[in-house]
């Protein structure tokens, strides 16, 4: 089973970043800062943490407007470290924990949470700011495995105070549930009271970060009774960002130890580290089996419907190299290069030979059973010549001509638009 030792708020500052990649360690206007994250380094390894829980927020790096999600949770066995614009830092990827992400993220959802999920997203300083401060090794990086939450904070409307404080109740339970042997540590990123925009930019509130720091260990059902200008008007607007820290809160128990607290105001924002352990007791093991069950129950018996194929977390990330090489054929200079230069953009993709084969030979049932999703493969038919028909009826090993028997009109149809279609629309029936 696994095991929540504890949680940990940390700021994300770049300034963070900044300071360790030049070197600021001995300067007194910067020390401060690596004494308190020297601390939860020491914590981490004296709790001999395997996994770190990172919540954070992008800064517009990754996650654009074009599709922002409110809570999208890393299902990935890799992080890398994204160019914010000056050049990507100079800092080693890190592991992600693959089989407790996939896990949280069916928790979280049969708990009602509607949650998104991303892959193959290199993640900027509100994630690897404070991660690189905990990790030993400058050079190794972090030692452990990660599983990175990522909230949508910069464009309203946002989760609650109230929201974040309830994910992080439900967390608890996703993690604890999970039958591992695993040390979890909680982050909490962002903060402490800082704005960086408009008139009221360089905003701060000392007075407001303790006074939030008290209440967080004490009393956070109060916070989440504030609303988000409430947060805005007492630590800045983007200071509110500290809602992240009662996902955090929310998945310790009600009484925790405080073990550590700093904060240091040198410019834009005040930067703090903080530790608390957890006082909770374990969790009843048939509680545990019971919960396991309601995160399973959406698709139990699902197995025993023959020919059926859920697309799942799973399969998602184990065929994510090919179905992202399908899904591509949506833009015309890559589905120009499918049809005039099929092997030479396979081996760009760095496709294996299996994947190769399966396309090269339109073999759409054994892509189904690898894990391809149907959606990028109806992208794929009319580019190699077929209707969707033809690919139904290939899965289920029959001709056309005795497929088209079970339906109730002998049409066939594609995705294609323009001229493919009025191709497709010719062909024999």
């Amino acid at each position: 089973m696994a095991r929540i030792v504890g949680g940990i708020g940390a700021s994300h500052s770049p300034t963070i970043a900044f300071a360790k990649d030049t070197n600021k360690q001995n300067d007194p206007a910067w020390a401060p800062i690596f004494e308190g994250f020297s601390v939860v380094q020491t914590w981490v390894r004296e709790k001999q943490v395997d996994v770190l829980f990172m919540i954070f927020n992008d800064h517009i790096t990754s996650f654009f407007f074009d599709h922002y999600s409110a809570f999208a949770l890393g299902i990935d066995d890799r992080y890398e470290t994204a160019d914010e614009g000056g050049g990507a830092r100079d800092y080693p990827p890190v592991e992600g924990h693959l089989a407790l992400s996939q896990h949280i993220g069916q928790a979280l959802v049969a708990d009602e949470f509607d949650m998104s999920f991303f892959q193959k997203k290199p993640l900027d300083h509100g994630f690897f700011s404070p991660l690189s401060m905990i990790a030993e090794d400058t050079q190794q990086g972090w030692a452990g495995t990660v599983v990175p939450l990522q909230v949508g904070v910069l464009q309203f409307p946002v989760p609650s105070a109230r929201r974040c404080y309830k994910l992080g109740r439900s967390l608890r339970k996703a993690i604890q549930s999970f039958p591992e042997d695993l040390n979890v540590a909680i982050v909490a990123t962002g903060g402490l009271s800082h704005q960086v925009h408009g008139e009221r930019c360089g905003f701060t509130s000392e007075a407001w970060d303790n006074e939030f720091l008290e209440l967080l260990q004490h009393k956070p059902e109060q916070l989440t009774g504030m609303r988000l200008a409430e947060y805005a008007e007492k630590g800045g607007m983007e200071g509110a960002e500290v809602i992240m820290w009662l996902i955090m809160r929310g998945a310790l128990s009600d009484k925790v130890n405080k073990v550590h607290q700093t904060s240091y105001l040198p410019s834009m924002c005040n930067i703090a580290t903080l530790i608390y352990e957890d006082l909770g007791d374990a969790p009843d093991e048939a509680d545990l089996e019971v919960y396991r069950e309601h995160i399973g129950s959406e698709l139990a018996g699902v197995e025993k419907l023959s020919g059926t194929h859920p697309f799942t977390l799973a399969r998602s990330h184990k065929a994510y190299r090919i179905n992202d090489f399908l899904h591509r054929i949506v833009i015309p200079e890559h589905r120009a290069r499918f049809v005039s230069d099929l092997e030479g953009l396979m081996q760009e993709y760095n496709l294996t030979t299996e994947e190769q084969t399966m396309i090269r030979n339109q073999q759409w049932i054994e892509m189904i059973h690898y894990g391809v999703t149907f959606f990028v493969l109806e992208k794929m038919a009319p580019v190699v010549g077929v209707s969707n028909i033809e690919v139904y009826a290939s899965m289920r090993g029959e001709s056309v001509e005795d497929f088209l028997k079970t339906r109730n009109a002998p049409i066939r149809y594609s995705v294609a638009g323009g001229d493919k279609a009025s191709e497709l629309d010719q062909s024999p029936q």
